[in-house]
C-alpha cells in the first residue's frame, strides 16, 4: 500500500517525482504530496486530497516547486482519514498551512504500519512534541528527530535507533535539514527499490516508477538503511556498518508499464496473458520436459515431500484452490490451501517433510511474507511463486519459481493469476511424473496440452464482443452468484472477486452443491447466476443446481467448453471456451470472467484500474 518516490540529482525533482508517483498510483490514491528542497536549502511541502492530478494542478505539474532533491507519496489511508493534513510528507515541526517545513529538521514519507505508534506518540508528547495529524507516519518522523537531537548524532544512528524502537512494517524516505543533498531511506517488510544513474539516484516502492531512468536497481534488505546522493548510494545495516550490494537488471522495459493504446491497464493486461503464459511456460519447459532445477526441486527433493500447504491471499489464494485439485490428483500428495492472514494464527503443525508454497505477485504481501517466516521457523521446506525478482519472498524462501508476467499495474490481477496457475500446473505434472504416477506418454500429453494454453486464451480474446453486450445488459445487477464444482468452483471464486472488486456489485461464489444448504434462499427474480461447467464428470450435477436456481427466478449464464451445447437448454446465455485437458481448464474459464467484470465496470462508468478502497500490493496486515 502507498507509493513512495524520491529523487536526488541534477534535474528538477518535482516533475520526476510526479511522473514516478503516476506509475505507482495503483498502490494508493486517497491523497498525495511532495517535499522539495530548493538551492537555498529550504523545503517546501505541498499536499492534496484525492487523486494525483490534483497535486499536479496545485504545483503546475511540478514547475512551482524548484529544487533537485525531493520525496513524494501517494497514499492508501490506514491511520487517519484521507485528507490534506493526513497526507504525506510529514515533518518534525510545524504543521501544513502553518509553516514549519522550512525549519523542520526531518521531513519524511512512509509506506507501512507502525503498530506501536500510540505508545511512541505518548512518549514524544512527554518530550514536548505536538502532533497535527492522525497518522503513524508523523510519529515515525518525529521519533527520528527526537533521537537526532537528543544524542547529537547523524541520520544513520537516529534512524537505526528508531528502527529498533518501532514495531511494524515500514519503508521510510527522509530528508534532513543539515544534510541538504541527501535522502535517507530505511526498510522493514515494505518494498523499496533504488536506481542509480551517472548523475542521479532514485528510490521508489516499485520498479515502474524509475524504469525510465535505469534498469539497474538495488533492493534494500530488511532492516537496512541507505543514503542517496546524486549518482551514488551507500547501504548500512542496523549497526551502522556499510554493506555491499549487487545491482539487479530488470528485464522488462518502461513501455511494458504503459497502456499501449488500451483504454485501461486491466484490458491491456488481459490481452497480455497469452504472451505472459507463453513466457512462463518457456521458462519451465526445456527440451520437451518440465525443468524445476532452477528452484532446486530435484527427484530426491520431490520424493521427500509428505504434505503440501499452499499459502496466499486474494487471487493468489484462488490459484491455490485450483492448484489443490490438480496437485492432489496428479501427485497423490495431500494439499491444504491456507489464507495467509489466518495461517500463522492457527499455530500450524509443520516439519521438514512439509512443503509450504507461498504465492504472491509482488513478493511483498505482508501476510504471505509472515506465513513464509513462520513456516521456515517451524522447519518446513518453502517455495515462493512470485513475479518480482529480488522481492522479499523471493529472497527469503528456500526456493523460488518466477512467473514471467511483467509489470501488472491494474489493481485487479489478471496475467499474474494466469501465470501463477501455469507454475502450479508444471509442479503438479512434474511431481506426478517423479513419483511414478504419470507415465512417459501421459507426461508428454500433459506438456503438449500446457503448450496450447496461450493460443486458446487468444482465441477467447478474439471473440469477446458477445460478453461486452451481455455485460451492458447486466451492469445494473444488484447481486451475482457464481457456482461450480471442483476446479470450476475455484474458477468461480476468482470470477466473483473480479466482479465485486471493480464493479462494486455484490457477488459470491459457491460450491454448487452447497446452494441448497442455505444460500438458495437468496435467489429471487432476475438475480444473475453464473455456472462454470468445464469438468465433464460434474457437468450434469452443476446443471441440476442451476435449474434449481432458474425455478426460483434466476437468470442463468453458463460457461462451458465447446461441444457442451446442451447448456443452451438450461442457460439463458452461454459462453464457450476451447476444449483442453480438464486439469488445466481454469486457465481458460477465468478469461471470460475477467472480461465480464471489466465490461460491467466500464458500462457503469467506474475507474477500472483503481477501484475504491483498494491498492495493488497489500504490504500491511
Amino acid at each position: 500500500m502507498c507509493g513512495i518516490v524520491g529523487y536526488v540529482g541534477r534535474e528538477q525533482a518535482a516533475p520526476v517525482i510526479l511522473e514516478g508517483l503516476a506509475k505507482l498510483e495503483y498502490r494508493g490514491y486517497d491523497s498525495a504530496g511532495m517535499a522539495v528542497r530548493d538551492e537555498g536549502g529550504r523545503v517546501r511541502v505541498v499536499k492534496a486530497k484525492g487523486r494525483l492530478n490534483i497535486l499536479a494542478e496545485k504545483t503546475n505539474d511540478g514547475a512551482a516547486l524548484r529544487g533537485t532533491v525531493g520525496i513524494g507519496h501517494t497514499r492508501w489511508a490506514t491511520h487517519g482519514e484521507p485528507s490534506e493534513i493526513n497526507a504525506h510528507p510529514h515533518m518534525s515541526s510545524g504543521s501544513p498551512g502553518h509553516g514549519g517545513a522550512e525549519d523542520s529538521n526531518v521531513v519524511g514519507v512512509h509506506n507501512g504500519i507502525i503498530e506501536n505508534y500510540q505508545e511512541l506518540r505518548e512518549k514524544l508528547i512527554r518530550h514536548d512534541y505536538g502532533f497535527y495529524s492522525q497518522t503513524d507516519t508523523e510519529v515515525a518522523v518525529k521519533l527520528v528527530d527526537y533521537y537526532y537531537n537528543k544524542y547529537g548524532i547523524g541520520p544513520i544512528d537516529a534512524i537505526a535507533k528508531t528502527m529498533v524502537r518501532v514495531r511494524g512494517s515500514y519503508a521510510l524516505a527522509m530528508m534532513f535539514k543539515e544534510h541538504p543533498d541527501e535522502i535517507w531511506v530505511a526498510r522493514k517488510d515494505s518494498p523499496m527499490v533504488i536506481g542509480v544513474t551517472d548523475d542521479a539516484t532514485l528510490v521508489a516502492s516499485d520498479v515502474p516508477a524509475i524504469l525510465k531512468y535505469t534498469r539497474s536497481v538495488y533492493y534494500i534488505g530488511n532492516q537496512e538503511m541507505a543514503c542517496l546522493k546524486a549518482g551514488e548510494v551507500h547501504f548500512y545495516n542496523l549497526d551502522g556498518d556499510e554493506i555491499e550490494k549487487e545491482a539487479v537488471q530488470i528485464e522488462w522495459d518502461a513501455e511494458s508499464a504503459e497502456k499501449g493504446g488500451y483504454e485501461h491497464f486491466m484490458m491491456k493486461e488481459i490481452h497480455e496473458q497469452p504472451k505472459a503464459v507463453q513466457d512462463t511456460l518457456n521458462s519451465l519447459i526445456k527440451d520437451g520436459k518440465i525443468d524445476l532445477s532452477d528452484a532446486g526441486m530435484d527427484e530426491e527433493y520431490i520424493k521427500g515431500i509428505r504434505r503440501i500447504y499452499i499459502v496466499a491471499c486474494g487471487s493468489a489464494w484462488h490459484v491455490g484452490m485450483a492448484a489443490q485439485y490438480v496437485l492432489e490428483d496428479l501427485s497423490h500428495i495431500p494439499v491444504r490451501v491456507e489464507l495467509a492472514s489466518e495461517f500463522r494464527y492457527r499455530k500450524p503443525i509443520l516439519d521438514e517433510r512439509d512443503l509450504v508454497i507461498i504465492i504472491s505477485q509482488s513478493g511483498e504481501t505482508a501476510d504471505s511474507l509472515a506465513a513464509l517466516r513462520e513456516a521456515k521457523e517451524l522447519g518446513a521446506l518453502t517455495l515462493g511463486i512470485v513475479n518480482v525478482v529480488g522481492s522479499s519472498i523471493a529472497r527469503e524462501a528456500d526456493h523460488v519459481l518466477y512467473t514471467l508476467a511483467g509489470p501488472e499495474i491494474a489493481v485487479a490481477t489478471t496475467k499474474a493469476y494466469s501465470t501463477q496457475l501455469i507454475v502450479c500446473y508444471a509442479i503438479a505434472v512434474q511431481f506426478g511424473k517423479t513419483l511414478g504416477l504419470i507415465d512417459e506418454e501421459k507426461y508428454k500429453a500433459f506438456i503438449s496440452e500446457l503448450m496450447t494454453i496461450p493460443d486458446k486464451i487468444q482465441k477467447i480474446l478474439n471473440d469477446k464482443e458477445r460478453l461486452q453486450w451481455f455485460a451492458a445488459k447486466y451492469a445494473n445487477a444488484r447481486d451475482v452468484f457464481f457456482v461450480g464444482r471442483g476446479i470450476d468452483y475455484a474458477a468461480s471464486l476468482e470470477g466473483s472477486l473480479k466482479m465485486k472488486e471493480i464493479s462494486y456489485i455484490h457477488s459470491e461464489a459457491y460450491a454448487a452443491g452447497e446452494l441448497k444448504h442455505g444460500t438458495i434462499s437468496l435467489i429471487e427474480d432476475g438475480i444473475l447466476v453464473i455456472g462454470v461447467l468445464t469438468q465433464s464428470g460434474l457437468f450434469e450435477k452443476t446443471v441440476s443446481n442451476m435449474v434449481e436456481c432458474k425455478a426460483r427466478g434466476a437468470y442463468l449464464m453458463g460457461l462451458t467448453t465447446y461441444g457442451h451445447y446442451e447448456i443452451e437448454d438450461t442457460a439463458d446465455f452461454a459462453v464457450y471456451v476451447p476444449k483442453i485437458e480438464e486439469h488445466f481448464a481454469a486457465s481458460l474459464a477465468v478469461i471470460p470472467l475477467q472480461l465480464l467484470g471489466y465490461y460491467i465496470s466500464v458500462a457503469k462508468g467506474l475507474d477500472v484500474d483503481k477501484p475504491r478502497n483498494l491498492a495493488k500490493s497489500v504490504t500491511v496486515e
